[in-house]
């Protein structure tokens, strides 16, 4: 009987990670965390533009920017339109033989169905977000493209239960709809208690881009209502993010500053800017209470799952409040890690506040609790057997 070769002398399999979009923003850190944790499968992302290449390393990469003005891109573009497949990128599979495609998020999934076809290899897509909620209620074009993206693609990943039913609920097949939480590096995260030092100052640190779906200007009405109730407390809040290049953003910033003027000086409140994730990491420790109150957009557009900021502070031994918005609740144990307040209720908010507030001696409690909770469902070193179990069972 001929014997199975060990797991060191069998071929690995390649997989392609690809993203329509830029390899990769700050606030996509998650997506770096699922490829440097696969073990068995050797990674190679596809992208149009690299973007922090000195945060965010990879073995090997592949651009493909098709937006220039040459003949190069044209014929690509012309390409895509007529096959469903840019010259290029088919050249490029070609050379790198893939044993199957990860799409990150909706677009580049359905972008990637024509490679899927050509070279007759399973393809995953993971949603995140807007993809999901946003997008297909915005343009009506992206509800057939993802009908014909559920039938031929073969697996598809969300965050949580909320965002499967989701899923699920725009047409994806149930037995290919699965969950694959986003996790964090537990080794750059350190458990630290939380306790109040002698100044008594209760710093609570809110991290987000500035759109409307991250609920900051509730934030900061919550964290005023919460000086009014303990007027003769030092609260100071501190914001990391800002707004990006678009509209929108312009103007949830704009509210953003008019919350903070309503609020007036009672309340220190600091704005940071965009922090790398190390940054932001290191801020987790400056502070004693994370506060995320994400709500739904009027667009439409919502977390989806939960943000990997939650996650991290989780780890971190922070105490968190947040609202009970798509998949957050599986990532902060109301009562126990944390607590949960309705969305778009700056008042309920600020009494989940109060109640933190008035229990600072289990602070180091609920810290212990969210650590717990978030090695048991959020370690980025063991989700990243698990996701090559995935890919194992369809490649």
């Amino acid at each position: 009987m001929r014997r199975a070769a060990p797991p060191s002398a069998r071929p690995r399999k390649r997989a392609i990670h690809y993203t329509a979009q830029s390899f990769l923003p700050f606030a996509e850190n998650w997506i770096h965390s699922q490829i440097k944790n696969l073990a068995s499968w050797d990674p190679i992302v596809y992208c149009a533009r690299r973007e922090n290449a000195e945060l965010f390393p990879v073995g090997r990469i592949r651009e493909f920017d098709f937006s220039k003005r040459s003949l190069s891109s044209f014929v690509n573009r012309a390409g895509f339109r007529l096959t469903g497949v840019a010259p290029a990128m088919a050249a490029a599979m070609a050379q790198d033989e893939p044993s199957l495609i990860h799409a990150h998020f909706g677009p580049s999934g359905w972008a990637a169905l024509g490679l899927k076809r050509r070279f007759s290899i399973p393809l995953v897509t993971t949603f995140y977000g807007y993809d999901l909620t946003q997008l297909p209620r915005q343009n009506p074009v992206w509800r057939e493209r993802y009908r014909r993206l559920f039938e031929a693609g073969d697996l598809f990943l969300v965050e949580g239960r909320h965002m499967r039913r989701r899923l699920v609920d725009l047409g994806c097949p149930a037995e290919k709809a699965v969950v694959q939480h986003l996790g964090v590096d537990l080794a750059a995260i350190p458990h630290r208690p939380r306790e109040l030092d002698g100044s008594g100052e209760v710093k609570i640190l809110v991290a987000a881009t500035f759109t409307e779906k991250k609920g900051i200007p509730d934030a900061v009405e919550a964290v005023g209502r919460l000086k009014l109730r303990r007027p003769s407390r030092t609260i100071s809040l501190t914001i990391i993010g800002d707004a990006r290049g678009f509209p929108a953003d312009a103007e949830e910033k704009k509210k953003i500053l008019e919350a903070i003027a309503r609020v007036g000086p009672g309340v220190r409140v600091r704005l940071q800017g965009f922090r790398t994730p190390a940054e932001l990491r290191r801020e987790l420790y400056e502070h004693h209470l994370f506060l995320a109150p994400s709500v739904t957009a009027r667009d439409g557009n919502t977390e989806g799952g939960a943000p990997v900021a939650i996650i991290e502070a989780s780890a971190s031994g922070m105490p968190v409040v947040a609202t009970t918005h798509c998949d957050i609740p599986e990532v902060v144990v109301d009562g126990a890690s944390g607590f949960l307040a309705p969305e778009r209720d700056p008042a309920a908010l600020a009494e989940k506040l109060l109640f933190v507030l008035d229990n600072a001696p289990r602070w180091p409690e609920f810290g212990r609790a969210g650590r717990r909770h978030i090695e048991d469902e959020y370690d980025a070193a063991k989700l990243g057997p698990r996701l090559e179990e995935a890919y194992d069972e369809i490649s």
